[in-house]
């Protein structure tokens, strides 16, 4: 947990003998620890504040994976990267209006995330940076005012 009480990075997957085991990109650094289920239901029993927390963190995150759903389906690719910079650079999160500074992601892995080709991302970048909606050099500077993109049909 982080420093809040937060699972930020928890993934949870129950594997069947038969079927395929799941593999997973970081973008960050990351820990893994392998919990078997057994000793985690016993966890979850014997702490019903941490039992609260899990149960909040995996709601939360089947939400945020119907809002991905929905996005894929509806929102054209330059809505889709407009979003993904946003959730990046944790806007509305803390109060946070002013640019921020994202870690540094290749166009490669933006286009994975949005589900466009690596020159579509290019494409779109170039763009937002011209309207001023993001600075890049070196580092990644998104503003508040891409929210416009999102936000207007």
């Amino acid at each position: 947990m982080d420093p809040q009480g937060q699972l930020p990075a928890l993934q949870i997957w129950a594997v069947e003998r038969h079927l395929a085991v799941p593999s997973a990109s970081a973008i960050t650094d990351v820990s893994l620890l392998r919990i078997e289920k057994s000793v985690m239901t016993q966890v979850l029993h014997q702490h019903p504040a941490l039992a609260e927390r899990f149960i909040v963190h995996l709601l939360s995150r089947n939400i945020r994976f119907e809002e991905d759903l929905i996005d894929q389906l509806f929102n054209s690719s330059e809505k889709r990267l407009a979003r993904v910079l946003l959730l990046l650079a944790h806007f509305g999160k803390d109060g946070t209006q002013d640019a921020v500074v994202v870690q540094k992601m290749s166009q490669e892995t933006l286009a994975e995330l949005v589900g466009t080709t690596r020159p579509r991302i290019s494409s779109f970048m170039n763009k937002f940076r011209n309207l001023g909606f993001i600075e890049y050099n070196g580092g990644l500077r998104v503003h508040s005012s891409l929210l416009n993109v999102v936000l207007n049909d």
